[in-house]
């Protein structure tokens, strides 16, 4: 026989933790929004929402989960529109696909990017490791190398994809990106440009 009263308790601290999750999302936005991903703590974040930090640890480890948490829906629809333009555009050479790519891309981090890069600086003591294993970075990871492998059968060469892939998204991450982009002056139009000329079509 079920346990009523358990089943009762067991739905209201489901309640709870979706109600705690949806008001960590919202103060941590509201924060973010006011003075940047880099300049909120975590313990600020649990502060404003009148949680414990315990409440917001055992949900959140660091700042780059939550991140990546408010990004999650722009992150699935960013994958969607790329899945759409690839299977739509199968007869396009993949060098071509792969700018594409690499274009949608720049344009996520340019309209994403103070919750990307709270994504790519969450605290660790392995930082590259956490980067690369990253559902972000791993399923961009993984398209790349699928277009630049399909680009080393048509050119019966081996490309070493990838190397290739890593090398695209270090150039790609947000240090290197705004880099570039505010300190060397280059335009996302002129980043994509120079990317594809090293890694795509020498």
């Amino acid at each position: 026989m079920i346990n009523d009263e358990n089943t009762s308790r067991t739905r209201t601290e489901r309640r709870d933790a979706a109600k705690n999750r949806q008001l960590i999302l919202d103060t941590a936005h509201r924060l973010f929004e006011k003075f940047g991903v880099e300049h909120v703590s975590m313990n600020q974040i649990a502060t404003e929402a009148q949680i414990g930090p315990g409440t917001l640890y055992r949900r959140y480890r660091n700042k780059g989960e939550l991140c990546l948490d408010l990004i999650k829906d722009s992150v699935d629809l960013f994958f969607e529109d790329i899945e759409v333009y690839l299977k739509e555009n199968g007869q396009v050479p993949p060098n071509q696909r792969l700018k594409e790519v690499l274009s949608f891309f720049i344009r996520f981090r340019e309209k994403k990017a103070q919750l990307l890069t709270g994504v790519e600086e969450a605290k660790s003591t392995n930082p590259l490791k956490t980067r690369s294993q990253s559902p972000l970075y791993a399923e961009l990871h993984q398209i790349m190398v699928d277009l630049f492998n399909e680009m080393e059968a048509n050119e019966q060469t081996y490309s070493h994809s990838a190397f290739k892939a890593d090398m695209v998204l270090m150039a790609l991450s947000s240090d290197s990106y705004f880099f570039q982009r505010d300190v060397r002056g280059y335009s996302p139009e002129e980043i994509l440009e120079l990317l594809c000329s090293t890694f795509i079509f020498n």
